[in-house]
């Protein structure tokens, strides 16, 4: 646990990344499983996560972050998109995997299935859409520290224009929302971010003990 606190104190939102280094299949690989182990509600997944890495789609998607370097310079682009209305087809799918990963027969799930159909179909399409936006944070957190233990550096961004990413990376048409992008490399030198003090509430400011 030591470490983990060490690689939290050592990560920070990299302003400047070194376009020249760019980070290897085997740690991009790690970064993916570690997105793909992520929690979710009812271990749903209600998203699709784009890696990009196309010179052209990146000065597309910089012109839609309002001009941010960090969308061209970084080893990657990671965009979550979530499910915008996200209904029977995806919950039977995933009981489906249920299935088939744990070996029990589909019919024993139906129950299990059916329940989740009782919480998610009958909302609203916004309210859907808020749900499964919130599911791709918790997928963020973990590309978060995971890139933390590589020493990967990761900005988190929400600042972009989402209906420009929807239409650059033909995002509606597949029913899904770009809900928060993340770019990963490597720090730059030059960026003074870096050697800033990390700045967080106390422990006496931040949490309430009943």
């Amino acid at each position: 646990m030591s470490n983990f606190i060490h690689h939290q104190n050592w990560r920070y939102a990299t302003k400047k990344f070194d376009a020249a280094k760019k980070i290897a299949p085997e740690d991009l690989n790690i970064l993916k499983e570690a997105i793909r182990l992520s929690s979710s509600s009812y271990g749903l997944q209600p998203y699709k996560v784009l890696i990009v890495e196309n010179k052209d789609l990146r000065e597309k998607l910089k012109a839609a972050a309002w001009g941010q370097n960090q969308i061209t310079d970084a080893s990657q682009v990671i965009v979550f998109a979530n499910l915008i209305n996200i209904g029977n087809e995806e919950i039977d799918a995933y009981v489906r995997n249920i299935s088939e990963t744990r070996g029990i027969p589909t019919e024993n799930l139906s129950g299990y299935g059916d329940f989740m159909k009782s919480k998610i179909t009958s909302m609203a399409q916004d309210l859907k859409s808020i749900w499964t936006s919130k599911q791709t944070y918790l997928a963020l957190g973990n590309l978060l520290n995971a890139a933390a233990e590589l020493k990967i550096d990761v900005t988190p961004m929400e600042g972009f224009d989402a209906g420009a990413f929807n239409e650059i990376l033909g995002l509606t048409e597949k029913g899904l929302n770009a809900s928060v992008i993340a770019t990963i490399g490597y720090r730059h030198n030059d960026d003074e971010t870096q050697h800033h003090k990390k700045v967080r509430k106390s422990q006496e400011e931040l949490f309430i003990n009943l």
